[in-house]
């Protein structure tokens, strides 16, 4: 005897039983793939396409407040750096001593410094070497710690115990002391040995980072999955690894890059860091300290600049953390 025909449903009935066989539970797997072909409704939970790490942390640095404020400031002090005379058009080492000390005058609203020279030339004209100083040195600092820490990472063994031993040496050196120790014995005062010698203890704390960072992401189904499927090492670190590893580098490359500048300024200050002729705030930082009861104005401005950019880098940093970490969220 023949059996009688299963009842169909209607998918888009939301009353509808499902029942076995391809009435129910087939027709609901057809309609849902119709569905994810004509998209997501309008207006809906789900609409948009889903975004990667990088393009929802953009999302969410857009609307940050901080974020936007910070890059315009360091915006701007990239700015001037790179074309100071757009909004200062004398010489940072054309001096009047007759002028000397002396305050704010029309077209100088800074003022002038011990030798006579204008403060407001002078603090335009110091972001380029210390900016300069900065980039260089994160820049250098996060290359060298992000590829050695990622290779002591993912290929372990002895290399990583090397690394970790070699690590520890630096994070041994006091930076003032490491810096009038290697700083003094180098003559010129040029950006490049400062920035040298910030590279040189800089790299060990972004090594660490972008080893944890990489032992991390190596225990990951997909790592895994791709190991399973026949892709050798450097595909694995170069494909899989490194671009949902490098997350953690930029943070604190980001925020590294403040205290470098103000690092620069400090070893400037005494003495040991950038010389004259080269213009820096640090130096004119170091030269008004004696002068602070009878020019304030020397200290005032380039002190204001150098925390100002500071600031705007750790605030930067902070903003482009709180965008990549997913537990902030």
């Amino acid at each position: 005897m023949p059996e009688p025909p299963l009842p169909q449903t209607d998918p888009s009935d939301p009353n509808a039983t499902i029942t076995p066989g391809g009435g129910g539970a087939m027709s609901l797997a057809t309609s849902d793939a119709e569905t994810l072909e004509r998209g997501p409704i309008p207006g809906g939970a789900e609409s948009g396409k889903a975004r990667s790490l990088w393009s929802d942390a953009w999302h969410d640095l857009r609307r940050n407040p901080v974020f936007v404020l910070s890059a315009l400031v360091i915006a701007f002090l990239v700015l001037i750096a790179l074309r100071p005379s757009l909004i200062a058009s004398g010489n940072p080492l054309s001096c009047n001593l007759a002028k000397a000390q002396q305050g704010s005058q029309p077209g100088h609203p800074f003022g002038y410094d011990a030798q006579g020279c204008d403060v407001y030339t002078r603090t335009v004209y110091g972001a380029r070497a210390s900016i300069a100083v900065g980039v260089c040195a994160t820049a250098g600092a996060a290359l060298l710690g992000g590829v050695l820490g990622g290779l002591a990472g993912f290929y372990g063994g002895w290399w990583d115990g090397l690394l970790s031993r070699l690590a520890d040496v630096f994070f041994g050196i006091p930076i003032i002391l490491g810096g009038l120790v290697f700083l003094s014995v180098v003559t010129g005062g040029s950006v490049w040995p400062v920035v040298g010698f910030i590279v040189l203890l800089g790299w060990p704390q972004i090594s660490r980072i972008a080893r944890g960072s990489v032992v991390g992401a190596k225990q990951h189904d997909y790592v895994q999955a791709a190991r399973a499927l026949g892709a050798g090492n450097r595909r694995l670190l170069l494909r899989h690894i490194a671009p949902n590893a490098v997350a953690p580098v930029i943070v604190v490359a980001t925020i590294a890059l403040g205290t470098y500048i103000a690092l620069e300024a400090t070893l400037s200050f005494i003495g040991v860091g950038l010389k004259p002729p080269t213009v820096s705030w640090g130096i004119d930082i170091s030269n008004a300290s004696s002068q602070i009861r009878n020019a304030p104005h020397m200290l005032l401005w380039p002190a204001g600049a150098l925390s100002v950019t500071v600031l705007a880098f750790i605030m930067l940093g902070d903003a482009v953390r709180d965008a990549l970490d997913p537990k902030l969220r």
